[in-house]
């Protein structure tokens, strides 16, 4: 009887883990910048890439509030603790949680209803890296934002090694949407940078111009650089 019940545990773990295993996104994540760039996802930790070398990492269905960023400029130590001048998170290389603008973010919501995955490339953060992020099969839309936008950040935005988004700087509502849905609108900085990257957010509720949607079960690909 004993036996028969140790099996029908191993059995529900196998189901469990085959579920998870056919379920969960495969992201990759290649850096085509000439320079060195730090990966990082939440979740997923983080790693450095240089030119031509990719990562991958597995999300979780049902994973929500989820973003891939790429940090510039960093130093860390060999127990993996330093610093980033774009991106930083919390001053290690396995990034725990967000990071620090300006950095653009891909970000994503996985298994959602109508089975569905959210997808969208964000300056809400700011711009710190040439980004793709699209579907390895043509399933949906792919998203790029490549413009020279740190070469031509408008002057009062302008950060070490990015371009900062006008919320990070001021602060105020007409910015930052803080009062709640409908409370504020595009900006003629949020102009800048939709002229730009038109596929990409430009200000917290740029919703209709910039959502967009998969089939669950998608896998995708993130590119720096592109």
């Amino acid at each position: 009887m004993a036996f028969a019940k140790n099996l029908t545990f191993v059995a529900c773990i196998l189901t469990i883990a085959f579920f998870t295993f056919t379920h969960a996104a495969t992201f990759d994540i290649t850096n085509r910048c000439s320079y060195p760039v730090w990966a990082a996802a939440s979740p997923g930790g983080g790693r450095r890439l240089d030119q031509g070398q990719s990562w991958q990492i597995n999300v979780a269905p049902g994973t929500v509030q989820a973003r891939i960023w790429g940090r510039t400029n960093c130093n860390f130590d060999g127990n993996g603790r330093g610093q980033c001048e774009t991106g930083d998170c919390n001053g290690v290389l396995e990034c725990q949680g967000y990071g620090r603008a300006p950095n653009t973010l891909a970000e994503f919501a996985l298994n959602q209803p109508n089975n569905l995955d959210f997808v969208d490339i964000s300056l809400v953060d700011g711009f710190n890296i040439p980004m793709e992020f699209s579907p390895t099969t043509d399933v949906c839309r792919n998203l790029r934002c490549t413009a020279p936008i740190n070469e031509q950040c408008p002057n009062e935005l302008r950060a070490p090694g990015g371009c900062n988004n006008p919320c990070t700087v001021f602060g105020t509502n007409e910015y930052c949407c803080t009062d709640g849905p409908g409370s504020c609108g595009p900006t003629n900085y949020s102009r800048f940078f939709k002229e730009r990257c038109p596929d990409a957010y430009s200000y917290p509720q740029d919703d209709p111009t910039s959502l967009f949607t998969c089939p669950a079960g998608t896998n995708y690909r993130v590119v720096f650089c592109p």
